[in-house]
């Protein structure tokens, strides 16, 4: 079993920025592909970065190219995401998750969740 705590979300002003963490449990995180999703009030829920177990490879939507960044600690058993530039249209909850398999990339299946973190941007 995997668990997934989030930190890190708050109210910022537009043009700021924020740094979320993912605390993960689990002996061979290491191996996990990780990713970040969020879901804005009245949305579906939509992918915003991954990357694999070196922190290497990394996918971003288009939303987050240039202005996010994803990486990882494997020896703290988490994952983050930084946040520059943020825009009011970037509020929502924002979720970690993790493949535990650690094979399905670049197309991951993630099989454990956290309980999201809230990220609201003022105009």
């Amino acid at each position: 079993q995997v668990q997934l705590v989030e930190s890190g979300g708050g109210l910022v002003q537009a043009g700021g920025s924020l740094r979320l963490s993912c605390a993960a449990s689990g002996r061979t995180f290491s191996s996990y592909v990780m990713g970040w999703f969020r879901q804005a009030p009245g949305k579906e829920r939509e992918f915003v970065a991954a990357v694999r177990w070196s922190g290497y490879s990394t996918n971003y939507a288009d939303s987050a190219k240039g202005r996010f960044t994803i990486s990882r600690d494997n020896a703290k058993n988490t994952v983050y995401l930084q946040m520059n530039s943020l825009k009011p249209e970037d509020t929502a909850v924002y979720y970690c998750a993790a493949d535990s398999s650690g094979t399905n990339w670049p197309w991951p299946e993630y099989d454990y969740w956290g309980q999201g973190t809230q990220v609201t941007v003022s105009s």
